[in-house]
C-alpha cells in the first residue's frame, strides 16, 4: 500500500479508510445489472449446501481455470437457475448429473436450463467449468480483483479482495449476502514451491506432478460468498493457540521475526472480543492471520493482513488522538468483523452498517479492555473527525447497494451514544453479547438490530436509530433563554424526536430528556455554563440567544 495514497486519503476523510469496497451512492441511478445482482429473483429460489472450488491458479498468464460444484436445495421447484460470473470470464461447460446444460448470458448473471427440474425441498448440484483472467484490483482492497504482485525474493504473491465487487468476478456462485454455503471446499493448484492459504482447516497438499500442487481447505461453518479466499506466496508457518482455538500466522520469509513479535497482539485481543462479544465463532475453522500484498480484509478464518507491522493504520492515527497507535488497526479491525459481519452478516448490502459499524466499534472496545473507558471514548471522538453526514448509513434495497462510508465511525458512534443512553455498563455489555451471541452465523437486518437493542432499555432507540441510519444529519440539540428561563430542544428529521442526553452544569453531571418542542430545565442557568457530555453523545448542539 502506497504511503503517498495513503496520506491523501487521510485529508479526505478519514471514514473512507476502511478495508471493504464501499461501492458508490448511486441513489436511484441503477441498471438491470443492479438488479439481477442485487435482487431474490425467482431463479435465486434455492438454498446453497456446499461450494467446492478446484481451480488451477497461473501467476505468469494471471489465468484461472476450473470448476465450481454447487450444491443446494430448492425452495421452490426450479428448471432455470442464475449462477452469478462476471461477464468477462468464460463460461466452458455446465453439467447436471452428467449431461450439458444450455444457459445464457445477461450482464454478469448466468441463466441456467436445468435438464431435471429440482422439486422443492429437493437436493440438486451442477458442476460449473471456467476460465478467463480475472479483473485485476487496481487499488485493493478498494476496487475489487486480483492482486498479483512479487515480493522482494521475485516470488509471485497473489491475493484476492472482492467486498463490494462480489466474488462473482472469480468464481461462479449466488452472489447475494443472504445465502451462505455451510461449508466450502477449496483445492487450489499452484506451481511448485508456493503455497495457496485458503479459509478453514488445512486438508493436505498433493503434488499433480505437472509443475503445480494442489493445496486443499475446508470450512465447516457458514461463510460469505466475499469471504472465500485464496492467498498465494512461498510462506512460512508458524503457529499457537489460544485455549481450543488453533492460532495459525502465514507470512513472507523475511518478516517472520517481525511477524511473531506483532502477532502477540493476537492473545490480548482474544482475552477482550471474548469477554465482550462471547467465543470466537469458527473455532472448528481455526483463526488465521496471512499476509497478503493489500491492506486487508476480513476474510473468515483466514484474515488478510498488509499492516506492514505498523501499529495503527500503516504507522497512522485515524483518530487523530494518539490511542490509535498504541496498537495494529488490521489485527483488530478485521479480526473484530469475525463476530460482525462474518458471524453476523447483514441480508442485503444495504444494511452494510451492522459490518462496520459494530467492527469499528470493537476497535474502541479493544481500547477499552486494554487503556480504560476513558481512553476509548477519546478515540471514538477523534474518529468523528472524518465524518460527512451527507448521505445515509443505510443504503436502497434489493439493487446491490451500500450507504455512506460514514457507516463504519459513524455507526461507532451511533452505538456508544446508545450505550450512553442505557446508563448502564453492565447492562450494556450484557445486551451487546447476547445481540452477538443470540445472533452468531446467522443472516439478519437493520430492524432486528434494532429491536434487539430496543428491548433491553426503557427509553425509545426506534427514534433514535432511525435518525442516525436513515437520515444525514445529526439530532442538534438546542439551547435558549427565554422569559428567565433556560430551555432545550431537538430538531432532527424523525417527527417527535425524544432522545436522553447527559450534560454538566459547573461540572455537575445531569441527565435530560428534550422533545423537539422547547421544554424548560429543571434548573436556570447561563447558556455559557452548559456544556454536553460530548464523549458519550454523538450529536449537534446550538444555543440560541
Amino acid at each position: 500500500m502506497k504511503k503517498l495514497i495513503l496520506a491523501l486519503v487521510v485529508l479526505i476523510s478519514a471514514a473512507n479508510i476502511s478495508c471493504a469496497q464501499v461501492l458508490s451512492n448511486k441513489k436511484g441511478n441503477y441498471t438491470e445489472a443492479d438488479s439481477l445482482r442485487g435482487s431474490l429473483r425467482p431463479e435465486r429460489a434455492f438454498d446453497v449446501q456446499k461450494y467446492h472450488l478446484k481451480l488451477k491458479v497461473e501467476p505468469e498468464k494471471q489465468f484461472i481455470s476450473g470448476s465450481n460444484t454447487i450444491s443446494f436445495i430448492a425452495d421452490d421447484d426450479l428448471s432455470t437457475i442464475q449462477i452469478d460470473l462476471f461477464e468477462n470470464m468464460k463460461v466452458d461447460s455446465i453439467l447436471q448429473n452428467n449431461q450439458t446444460l444450455a444457459y445464457n448470458r445477461k450482464h454478469n448473471a448466468v441463466f441456467i436450463d436445468l435438464k431435471e427440474t429440482v422439486r422443492a425441498n429437493e437436493k440438486g448440484e451442477i458442476q460449473f467449468y471456467y476460465s478467463g483472467k480475472p479483473i485485476v484490483a487496481k487499488n485493493a482492497p478498494w476496487d475489487g480483483g486480483f492482486v498479483w504482485d512479487t515480493d522482494k525474493n521475485g516470488d509471485p504473491w497473489i491475493g484476492v479482495a472482492v467486498q463490494g465487487t462480489g466474488a462473482s468476478l472469480w468464481y461462479p456462485n449466488k452472489d447475494h449476502q443472504s445465502d451462505e454455503p455451510e461449508e466450502v471446499q477449496l483445492d487450489i493448484a499452484v506451481p511448485n514451491g508456493l503455497m495457496n492459504v485458503s479459509n478453514g482447516q488445512f486438508l493436505g497438499k498433493k503434488d499433480l506432478g505437472n509443475g503445480f500442487t494442489q493445496w486443499s481447505w475446508k470450512t465447516v461453518n457458514p461463510i460469505n460468498n466475499y469471504n472465500v479466499m485464496i492467498n498465494i506466496a512461498n510462506y512460512e508457518h508458524f503457529s499457537d493457540s489460544y485455549g481450543d482455538l488453533d492460532l495459525d500466522y502465514y507470512v513472507l520469509p523475511y518478516n517472520l521475526e517481525k511477524a511473531k513479535e506483532q502477532f502477540k497482539e493476537v492473545k490480548p485481543m482474544m482475552d477482550c472480543f471474548y469477554e465482550k462479544f462471547g467465543e470466537y465463532p469458527f473455532v472448528e475453522d481455526g483463526f488465521k492471520l496471512i499476509e497478503t500484498p493489500y491492506l486487508g480484509m476480513e476474510h473468515q478464518s483466514a484474515v488478510a493482513y498488509g499492516n506492514e507491522y505498523e501499529m495503527g493504520y500503516l504507522g497512522n492515527d485515524l483518530s487523530g488522538t494518539g490511542i490509535g497507535l498504541k496498537w495494529d488497526y488490521i489485527i483488530i479491525h478485521e479480526s473484530g468483523h469475525e463476530w460482525y459481519g462474518n458471524s453476523i452478516t447483514a441480508k442485503d448490502i444495504a444494511d452494510m452498517w451492522i459490518h462496520e459499524g459494530f467492527t469499528s466499534y470493537s476497535e474502541a472496545v479493544y481500547v477499552e479492555c486494554r487503556w480504560g473507558k476513558e481512553e476509548a471514548l477519546e478515540y471514538l471522538k477523534g474518529t468523528r473527525r472524518g465524518l460527512g453526514n451527507n448521505a445515509t448509513i443505510i443504503g436502497d434495497y434489493g439493487v446491490n447497494s451500500e450507504g455512506s462510508g460514514d457507516m463504519y465511525f459513524k455507526g461507532a458512534n451511533l452505538l456508544n451514544t446508545i450505550r450512553s443512553i442505557y446508563d448502564n455498563d453492565e447492562l450494556w455489555w450484557k445486551t451487546l453479547k447476547d445481540y452477538t451471541e443470540t445472533y452468531k452465523h446467522q443472516i439478519i437486518d437493520t430492524e432486528t438490530t434494532e429491536n434487539f437493542f430496543n428491548e433491553s432499555t426503557g427509553v425509545d432507540l426506534e427514534p433514535i436509530f432511525d435518525q442516525y441510519l436513515r437520515h444525514t444529519d445529526l439530532p442538534k440539540l438546542q439551547f435558549r433563554k427565554k422569559e428567565g428561563k433556560t430551555q432545550a430542544r431537538w430538531i432532527a428529521d424523525v417527527e417527535d424526536f425524544k432522545m436522553p442526553v447527559d450534560i454538566f452544569i459547573d461540572g455537575k453531571e445531569i441527565r435530560i430528556t428534550p422533545t423537539d418542542e422547547w421544554g424548560d430545565l429543571k434548573e436556570n442557568i447561563a447558556l455559557n455554563k452548559i456544556e454536553v457530555n460530548d464523549l458519550e453523545f454523538y450529536i449537534k448542539t446550538s444555543y440560541k440567544k
